[in-house]
């Protein structure tokens, strides 16, 4: 059933996919270089266990996005990122952040991995 999906679109959503994927790579590979590291920074924002929450989102944030920028099991991939990231979203407005400087680009990146999710990724480019 989605053995070609990922060609619909075209260039309109291949190359903000391509984007999408590049920013969840960057910010998932600070998390996997430093694992101890990330565990400690998700352990002091209050996600306890530290250790299992970043463990889980490290990988998920470089080897998912390396995954959208190639267009692969694109409804599968934004579905976990809609998880974390409604997640991350919820908790920011629990925590009283404002809007700007708070939580616009988490609900910037649920929102593109709603729309890859409901629409796919455009042209698959290698």
């Amino acid at each position: 059933m989605h053995t070609l999906l990922f060609w619909y679109g075209g260039p309109g959503f291949a190359i903000p996919r391509i984007i999408f994927g590049a920013l969840l790579v960057a910010h998932g590979w600070l998390k996997v270089k430093d694992l101890r590291q990330n565990a400690a920074n998700f352990s002091g924002m209050g996600f306890k266990p530290g250790w299992l929450w970043g463990t889980i989102a490290a990988p998920l944030e470089f080897l998912g996005g390396i995954g959208v920028v190639l267009g692969l099991w694109m409804p599968y991939l934004c579905a976990l990122f809609m998880g974390e990231f409604i997640v991350i979203v919820v908790w920011k407005w629990f925590k009283k952040m404002p809007f700007v400087s708070g939580w616009e680009m988490d609900a910037l990146i649920f929102a593109f991995a709603l729309i890859f999710f409901t629409l796919y990724g455009g042209w698959f480019i290698v």
